[in-house]
């Protein structure tokens, strides 16, 4: 997408150095560049600003279903709300593992599993470039830096929908996906609150997504 820097709240890569900012100017396209300054695996980093949506109630109850929220289906139905439209504010919480060429340093191999402090975060616990063979992803949801339980994490590869895998979280916020195919995948999960009053919407949603690649075998 082409950099709208209104929009932007943290735009970043996050190595075992610290934190730089990923630079670019607005409308460029890709959205900004930065040159990895060492071997292993880094982050790159997006928070979105919240951009408001309205949709009719048929719409906004499909969606609901669709994102597994069934906690603001159920409040919407006690409170004679489900025949009503949905006004919403949401924002991004993107991350997508990036690996540098060369021997990586035994003390920059969990970068990937070392939460970065966004609002709502998708945090594998091990390495989703190799899960164990035959042995599922394990992914922790984090909502404000705690373990987020009953909520519904899809995987999906970038050549189609549908291998769409998906799982609740647990307790712990724990969830685990059987990803056997190498190649692009996107894990994401949605979380939705009250909005704040000033905002003018009823609900806020937070996206989260986690991007990576498994190479072949």
């Amino acid at each position: 997408m082409p950099r709208a820097p209104e929009r932007i709240v943290r735009f970043a890569l996050v190595d075992a150095g610290g934190e730089r900012a990923i630079e670019g100017r607005a409308g460029a396209d890709p959205a900004g560049a930065i040159a990895l300054r060492r071997p292993g695996p880094a982050i790159a980093v997006y928070r979105s600003r919240p951009s408001s949506v309205r949709l009719e109630a048929e719409a906004f109850e499909s969606y609901l279903r669709e994102e597994g929220l069934d906690h603001v289906l159920a409040y919407r139905s006690r409170h004679g709300e489900s025949g009503q439209p949905g006004v919403e504010i949401f924002s991004r919480n993107a991350k997508a593992l990036i690996v540098g060429d060369g021997p990586t340093p035994a003390s920059e191999t969990a970068v990937w599993r070392r939460p970065v402090g966004l609002d709502l975060e998708l945090v594998p616990e091990i390495d989703p470039r190799r899960p164990p063979s035959g042995g599922p992803l394990s992914v922790r949801l984090l909502f404000r830096g705690k373990p987020l339980a009953g909520a519904l994490v899809k995987a999906l590869p970038k050549d189609g929908n549908e291998r769409l895998l998906s799982a609740r979280t647990d307790a712990q916020g724990r969830a685990r996906l059987a990803l056997n195919e190498p190649g692009v995948w996107l894990i994401n999960a949605v979380h939705m609150i009250e909005a704040p009053a000033a905002s003018g919407a009823r609900w806020e949603s937070l996206w989260s997504s986690l991007t990576f690649e498994r190479p072949a075998p």
